[in-house]
């Protein structure tokens, strides 16, 4: 078996984990390629993809990727799992010894080419969103399918998604939930001044074209909540031609997720906004430190810090002590 070893931000042959897997993968023989997550390439040869950093490692690869990929298997470390991951490192010999026994499936989702103002920037996996680059700012914007008109419309913003991001972004602003394998797109409008504009659901044929944007301040589209593009004029989004792939080993089921997210959805009800928007944040951008949380939710530190509290009260976030600065705590999922 050849196996593409896909080195997130920081990790190299020197690090602890990324030793323990090349440990564990040469005692089963497996050959092993290592691609760093900022590599283009033409192709990758082999017959699975290994991805380490959780979540936002595997965005961060099908951002990167723009070739077709081998079926990919994401990696979390500890017990903080994430959604896209599904294994646990300390699990790799026992998780490749299914692979090598054929007991699992590929499940194929699809990708959304996004482009900007004419321009193509990287696909995405979840959602491409629209906004103010101010908060609470009102935004003009008209949106056509194929070409045809369906709504102008005045809103905090707009927000497309793939049926595998609509239990993200999507279903927090009140889009629905779609199952992973169906071929279509959700366009969500958030907080519209028009009462009759509901989330629409299209088939994953067409091309969906947002234009005639108007704000008081600049406008940005953010890729899968993280990388942001300022648009002037348009936003044309519609079918990636590479789908992304995905391992899923015996006993995995797409409900068992759903279940999940669900469950995620019904506690974040009862949950501080505060609260919400640092769970959001991490889940989109990995662990995080305190300082870094403050300037990427830009919440006062006290706030912040009740969030937090609040977060790891319910289990949702842990903390734990930075490999670089034991002084200094790290924030992260643990659902």
């Amino acid at each position: 078996m050849r196996v593409t070893l896909v080195a997130s931000e920081h990790k190299n042959e020197s690090d602890g984990m990324m030793r323990s897997i090349l440990s564990t993968l040469s005692s089963m023989n497996v050959r092993v390629d290592i691609l760093s997550n900022m590599e283009l390439r033409d192709s990758i040869d082999s017959d699975i993809v290994l991805v380490t950093g959780g979540d936002k490692g595997i965005l961060q690869y099908f951002h990167k990727l723009a070739v077709d990929s081998p079926p990919v298997l994401g990696m979390y470390e500890e017990d903080s799992t994430g959604f896209l991951a599904q294994v646990d490192v300390r699990d790799l010999a026992k998780v490749m010894g299914m692979v090598s026994a054929n007991r699992y499936r590929v499940e194929e989702v699809t990708r959304l080419a996004v482009k900007v103002d004419g321009r193509d920037v990287e696909p995405v996996l979840n959602d491409v969103a629209l906004f103010p680059s101010k908060s609470a700012t009102l935004m003009e914007y008209r949106l056509r399918i194929n070409g045809d008109d369906v709504w102008h419309d005045k809103s905090d913003g707009i927000i497309i998604s793939t049926p595998i991001g609509s239990t993200a972004y999507s279903m927090s602003a009140g889009g629905p939930i779609v199952l992973r394998n169906a071929k279509v797109f959700v366009v969500v409008p958030v907080n519209s001044m028009d009462v009759t504009r509901r989330p629409l659901v299209v088939n994953d044929d067409v091309e969906i074209e947002v234009s005639e944007i108007i704000s008081r301040y600049r406008c940005e589209v953010i890729l899968d909540g993280g990388m942001r593009v300022t648009v002037r004029r348009t936003l044309n989004c519609y079918r990636y031609p590479y789908p992304a792939r995905f391992v899923r080993l015996e006993g995995y089921t797409p409900a068992s997720l759903l279940a999940k997210k669900v469950k995620l959805a019904e506690d974040m009800l009862g949950m501080p906004p505060s609260a919400k928007l640092v769970l959001k944040t991490l889940e989109y951008e990995g662990p995080m430190s305190q300082r870094d949380l403050i300037a990427r939710t830009m919440l006062p530190a006290r706030t912040l810090r009740l969030a937090l509290n609040h977060l790891i009260r319910k289990g949702y976030v842990k903390r734990r002590s930075s490999l670089r600065d034991a002084r200094q705590k790290i924030y992260e999922l643990r659902i």
